[in-house]
């Protein structure tokens, strides 16, 4: 018996010696069942009969076929244990057993219960609709436990794509009797994570402060409570890499990769710490330049007549693909059908440059079968259509059908807009599938303004830019301020006559009544233009206007030539005009230097009252300097206002140079009737200005949008028709130059970007009136 004891520590008295024996042989029998090759002797099952116990809502025919057992069948444990999870996956019931019971199978279910309401409590951001459109529980349906997991899941999820990573939700369920209950949700919304602090490493070409400038995703700063995109999305990530290949990409740097991009959370789940890690490589710029033939009859010499690439520029994708489409057009235009432009790239690391050939090569025969617009309900498939040079039954070109995706897109009637191609009926045709998403196009605002030169203003607006869904465009605003009123209406078809002509209506009516000068003038009318393209860079345009305009009120004290132009009364103008715009921020070419040019003349002088010509020149140019933290612009206007037969130019017809010489009043320089005792601005036929000015950042964080500036102005208003004043006494109308410098703060804020301007005048006339403070709205050029 010792031995036989050897595994059983003893307590007390010891173990009954039929016990042991019976132990072991049940540890004997078992062995022996699992020895292989013996499974036969597995116990095994069979039932003629199975009753279902505890169901009342789900009928028995229904359990069973979940269970899928058969009367009679042969059935092992595993196979009980199989029936028992797939009765309990159905969902319907809390509690699942199967017990055998000699012939007889009892299946004991406990029925889930149902939902009668479902209830979201904590929730402040999102509304309770929007949460029920995404749960998959639902009122009368049976309450499932997973499920309810599952939906609470989806909620934390939804909060997470808004920033709010603390977000916890928990379902709980409230007994209401009757096996019903009400599902609860409870939330606990959380702060939003906000991005802390947006680094970088691994960039030595531009700064932190110039790379956060390209990402989508914004740091948190002082308007953090207003301002959305300092919000941590895992998503934006995604799109602030592909912002910044490109940005990289577009100034030569062809091997740029972000190798990654990590959010380190704080504990309390409030803040992310964003860091990309990046590769620069090398600055590329463009080697020799060339294009060749590889189609048989083709003079090459034309093509490369048209290339605007020059050796020595910097690489830029949008280069090389500006010059792939002016030879693909080229083509075109000789009836070359199914030519394709290849550029081929040659690196020459040692040199840092690239050498670029553009081959013409034959493409495959493929033509357009038809295009499919698909997702808009509102605008017309015209509208979407219209933006395709190419028509059902024309050679296919991929690059058109890129170029159509991207007009669509810059319509700004759609989310997200998706132009696809796929194989068409035959091997030689396909079919474009154009799907838009609508976004609404329509706005009314109400609004209030204020600069220091005009005051206060109230703004009323109506605007849509999608007009009955014909891509049509219908503003209506007034403007009421304290020493003005402004009424505009425009209308404005951007197809007339189904033609790329943008045909425009606009009307008006203006008053003033300025409390820095000693009258007042009312100007109403319309105008009618037509506007073309002339290259992808410049417009032209047509326009006819017919307005009346008048001087009233003018002080006996104010100069006689306001008094003589007071006598003329209501006069009626009918004038001719053209105007020439050319813009290379339309292309996008160049990311770091813009042009813009503008040129206008209108003649007056085909009924009406008045005969004159009026020209204006406008001209910028603009650069970015110091790994692009530094931007830099020079900037000449001039105007010619040329009085003809014996018409005589009026103060509504002459120029002020307001806000265009800074550091001066409004109606602060120029001619002025100093034997008066008003001594009134009377403005110029002539005036000429020179701006140079530099943005740059003053060591703030860029989250919160405070920038400065420097501005330099030089420049003129001269010349009158009638230089006669008060008491006989001549005006002094020659040309002085005015010469201001000064600081600009700039605040990019939620109501607008702001923008406070200390001037001082370096050279300047007696009777001119400074102003050394100004605040206003900024604008760019």
């Amino acid at each position: 018996m010792r031995e036989a004891d050897k595994g059983f520590p003893s307590r007390g008295a010891g173990l009954p010696i039929g016990l042991v024996l019976q132990v072991l042989a049940v540890i004997a029998f078992a062995l022996v069942l699992s020895l292989p090759g013996r499974s036969a002797l597995a116990q095994t099952f069979s039932f003629t009969t199975v009753r279902v116990e505890g169901s009342t809502r789900v009928d028995v025919p229904t359990v069973l076929s979940y269970a899928g057992i058969k009367s009679g069948q042969e059935l092992t444990p595993g196979a009980l244990n199989d029936a028992t999870q797939r009765i309990v996956e159905s969902g319907l019931f809390a509690t699942v057993e199967l017990v055998p019971e000699g012939s007889t199978l009892v299946i004991k279910v406990t029925e889930n219960p149902m939902i009668d309401v479902i209830n979201f409590e904590g929730n402040k951001r999102i509304k309770d609709e929007d949460l029920s459109a995404i749960i998959k529980s639902k009122q009368r349906t049976v309450y499932s436990a997973g499920l309810a997991q599952a939906d609470a899941q989806a909620i934390a999820e939804t909060y997470r794509m808004r920033g709010r990573f603390a977000a916890t939700v928990t379902p709980q369920i409230i007994p209401k009797g009757d096996n019903r209950v009400d599902l609860v949700f409870e939330i606990t919304e959380g702060k939003v994570t906000e991005v802390e602090r947006l680094t970088f490493n691994g960039n030595r070409a531009f700064s932190d402060r110039a790379l956060r400038q390209v990402l989508e995703t914004k740091q948190a700063g002082l308007l953090r409570q207003v301002i959305q995109r300092d919000t941590y999305i895992a998503e934006r990530l995604e799109l602030d890499k592909q912002l910044l290949t490109d940005f990289y990409n577009s100034r030569g740097y062809i091997d740029f990769q972000v190798l990654d991009a990590s959010a380190d959370v704080v504990r309390e789940r409030d803040g992310v710490f964003v860091t990309f890690t990046i590769q620069e490589g090398q600055q590329y710029r463009i080697g020799s330049v060339d294009a060749v033939s590889e189609i048989e009859g083709v003079d090459i010499a034309d093509f490369a007549n048209v290339l605007k690439l020059r050796p020595g520029a910097v690489y830029s994708p949008a280069l090389i693909d500006n010059n792939v489409t002016r030879l693909e057009t080229l083509a075109v235009r000789k009836g070359l059908n199914f030519v394709r432009v290849d550029p081929r790239i040659v690196r020459d690391s040692a040199n840092q440059t690239l050498g670029v050939t553009f081959a013409l090569v034959k493409g495959p025969r493929i033509f357009v079968e038809r295009i499919d617009i698909e997702g808009n309900t509102t605008t017309l498939d015209e509208v979407v259509r219209r933006q395709f040079r190419t028509a059902e039954g024309d050679p296919f070109s991929p690059r058109e059908i890129k170029q159509a995706s991207e007009r669509i897109r810059a319509l700004g009637y759609f989310e997200d807009a998706q132009v696809e191609s796929r194989p068409g009926s035959t091997p030689d045709q396909v079919i474009v599938n154009v799907d838009v998403i609508e976004k609404p196009t329509g706005s009314l605002s109400f609004g209030a303004s204020y600069s220091t030169n005009s005051g206060v203003g109230i703004t009323i607006g109506f605007s849509e830019d999608n007009f009955l869904g014909r891509g049509q465009a219908l503003s209506f605003d007034i403007e009421a301020g304290t020493d003005n009123t402004n009424v505009n209406f425009s209308f404005a078809e951007p197809a007339f006559l189904g033609k790329d002509l943008r045909f425009g209506f606009d009307a008006w009516w203006n008053t003033s009544d300025y409390y820095d000068a000693y009258y007042n003038t009312s100007d109403a009318g319309v105008r009618l233009s037509v506007g073309f393209p002339i290259s992808t860079i410049t417009r032209l345009n047509f326009n006819y206007s017919l307005s009346q305009s008048e001087i009233t009120d003018v002080s006996e004290d104010s100069s006689v030539i306001l008094q003589e132009e007071e006598a003329m009364g209501m006069l009626t103008s009918s004038a001719f005009g053209y105007a020439l715009n050319l813009d290379t921020r339309r292309e996008g070419l160049d990311p770091v230097t813009a042009y813009v040019m503008r040129w206008d003349q209108s003649y007056a002088g085909i009924g009406g009252d008045t005969n004159f010509v009026d020209s204006n020149f406008y001209g910028a140019v603009q650069t970015k300097l110091f790994q692009d933290d530094v931007t830099v612009r020079a900037i000449a206007q001039s105007g010619v206002f040329t009085a003809l037969g014996d018409y005589t130019s009026r103060v509504t017809d002459r120029y002020f140079a307001n806000g265009k010489i800074r550091g001066f009043e409004r109606n602060g320089i120029g001619p002025r009737d100093l034997a008066a005792i008003n001594q009134d601005a009377l403005g110029g036929n002539y005036y000429g200005v020179v701006s140079l000015e530099a943005d740059f950042p003053v060591g703030l964080p860029e989250e919160y949008g405070v920038g400065g500036g420097l501005f330099l102005d030089v420049g003129s208003v001269w010349g009158l028709d009638n230089n006669i004043g008060t008491d006989g006494v001549p005006v002094d109308d020659d040309m002085y130059l005015r010469v201001t410098t000064g600081v600009i703060v700039y605040w990019t804020t939620p109501l607008g970007p702001l923008k406070f301007t200390f001037s001082k005048a370096l050279q300047k006339e007696s009777y001119d009136k400074t102003q050394p403070f100004d605040f206003s709205i900024a604008t760019s050029f």
